[in-house]
């Protein structure tokens, strides 16, 4: 069982930054690669960015390419989310999840942080 508390979310002015945080209580951290989704008012649940086990591989979906950088640290259980140059259609609750090495599916996922962007 993998506990995950995402953090970091806020109100934040149009072209500005966030950094989300997500804690892992496992010890087996490595063993999951890390994905941050999000959902917008009355819309589906949609991929935002994922990172390999090492860090070494991560993908992004095209609306957050090249704004938007995740990383992670392994020695503190911890998946990070770098947002910027964020626009009002960033809005969103964001959750983090993890997924095991050996699963095709998320397997845990974060209570979600509210991100607001003002245009």
């Amino acid at each position: 069982q993998v506990q995950l508390v995402d953090s970091g979310g806020g109100l934040v002015q149009a072209g500005g930054s966030l950094r989300l945080s997500c804690a892992a209580s496992t010890r087996t951290f490595t063993y999951y690669s890390m994905g941050w989704f999000r959902q917008a008012p009355g819309k589906e649940r949609e991929f935002v960015a994922r990172i390999s086990w090492s860090g070494s591989s991560t993908n992004y979906a095209d609306s957050v390419k090249g704004r938007f950088t995740i990383s992670r640290d392994n020695a503190k259980n911890t998946v990070y989310l770098q947002m910027n140059s964020l626009k009002p259609e960033d809005t969103a609750v964001y959750y983090c999840a993890a997924r095991l090495y050996s699963r095709n599916s998320y397997d845990y996922w974060g209570q979600g942080t509210q991100v607001t962007v003002s245009s």
